[in-house]
């Protein structure tokens, strides 16, 4: 593998959000078998619900991920997905550090996401911490609550 440029594009345009949600679609209903009418909800159309980013790397679309208000002082990370063949370059990390800095930049304090289980070693290296030791299921897969003080 050469050299890897990427790029993070904040979400403004339909074609960059269809290639978001191609994204999510190969992740999470090809290869993990979440049911399309979950993952794609009433949320990804609306750039006033939330703010969606795009990674890509040398010019092709890799990695996405997508952030809402939860309350006040906190936004909430989801839909954080990166393609197989760019997983271990970096492309989820830099997606998570984008969604932070755009939450703090809009005065948020912190951020929260629900990790599922085996993905929740990657977020706690970013600084996430468990909120809940217990488990639950998010479109039957096992999740735990994360989360992290942003502020600088």
């Amino acid at each position: 593998m050469g050299r890897l440029f990427m790029n993070i594009i904040h979400v403004s345009t339909e074609q960059q959000l269809e290639q978001c949600l191609n994204i999510r679609k190969k992740v999470f209903v090809q290869e993990q078998q979440v049911d399309i009418a979950i993952e794609v909800d009433e949320f990804d159309r609306s750039p006033d619900a939330c703010h969606h980013v795009l990674l890509t790397v040398n010019g092709e679309a890799a990695a996405t991920g997508r952030m809402r208000p939860y309350d006040g002082e906190t936004m909430k990370l989801q839909r954080i997905a990166v393609l197989k063949d760019q997983r271990g370059t970096g492309a989820g990390r830099e997606i998570v550090l984008a969604l932070e800095a755009k939450a703090r930049e809009l005065g948020y304090h912190h951020t929260i996401l629900d990790a599922q289980v085996q993905a929740a070693a990657f977020y706690d290296k970013l600084g996430y911490t468990v909120t809940s030791a217990e488990t639950f299921l998010d479109a039957g897969i096992p999740h735990v609550r994360m989360k992290k003080n942003i502020s600088l």
